[in-house]
């Protein structure tokens, strides 16, 4: 199925996860690479059946991976936009693995939505950076009292040090050089996939309401893997450095 075709394949969430996929490995072709990585240190730190917070879960991309790897894990989704959480409701429908939350994470009170007390994982990945610092910062508080002794967090997104600037535009270039081409072949955009969503029958009013909430995008800060790996240690956590980097892009774990 083409995304041009999903438009008539109402609530075939298969279909809609999978052009969320495509649309954000146009951003990030790693991406794949990155949930890998990131599940590779939850086995050997938590075990193979951790109970997850799927942390601004979107469409459930990291549940999907983790259920995938990890059958007797359990997994809460947790997000503010209507539209994502749809589909992953969709996906996820009759799993009784997955819980799914709508919590807004600049509430200070959003963990008293949540089913559990305490998470041996909390992860999340290309989310974070909608957040400035200050929040952000808050928000590690509140995920270092979710996380249980030994527990772990991370956190895949982009992290820029702001020290190595002709590096950072090197990476730039490249990366915009990329995604041109890839356009150029047909891959949907952010925008474009968005206008797709508000034309569908069953996601047009969850898509409405994302766009009352968010506007078009956030507008957050993406301060370096040394600013996050010192912000945990100071909210509560044990260890804190990069287990793996991209050119443009940095998974952070943490260990309480």
């Amino acid at each position: 199925m083409t995304d041009a075709d999903i438009t008539t394949a109402t609530a075939d969430w298969h279909a809609w996860q999978e052009s969320w996929d495509r649309q954000q490995e146009w951003y990030l072709p790693d991406r794949e690479e990155r949930f890998r990585i990131m599940l590779d240190m939850v086995e050997p730190l938590v075990g193979a059946a951790p109970r997850v917070l799927d942390l601004a879960c979107g469409t459930g991309s990291i549940t999907a991976r983790l259920l995938g790897r990890f059958p007797d894990a359990t997994s809460t989704g947790v997000d503010l936009d209507p539209a994502l959480l749809a589909i992953a409701e969709g996906t996820f429908a009759g799993d009784d693995r997955v819980r799914l939350v709508t919590a807004d994470l600049k509430d200070p009170d959003w963990p008293a939505k949540l089913p559990y007390d305490a998470y041996d994982a909390v992860l999340t990945a290309t989310a974070l950076h909608w957040l400035h610092r200050e929040p952000l910062a808050d928000l590690y508080g509140r995920v270092a009292g979710l996380v249980r002794a030994g527990g772990v967090f991370m956190n895949a997104d982009h992290m820029i040090d702001e020290t190595t600037p002709r590096i950072n535009a090197a990476e730039r270039a490249q990366r915009h050089t990329r995604m041109d081409q890839a356009k150029r072949d047909g891959i949907l955009d952010w925008a474009e996939w968005w206008q797709l969503a508000a034309k569908d029958p069953v996601l047009a009013e969850p898509t409405a309401r994302r766009y009352e909430i968010y506007g078009e995008h956030a507008d957050g800060d993406m301060p370096s893997a040394q600013w996050h790996a010192r912000v945990l240690r100071e909210k509560g956590f044990g260890e804190a450095r990069p287990v793996w980097c991209s050119p443009s892009d940095t998974l952070l774990l943490a260990v309480k």
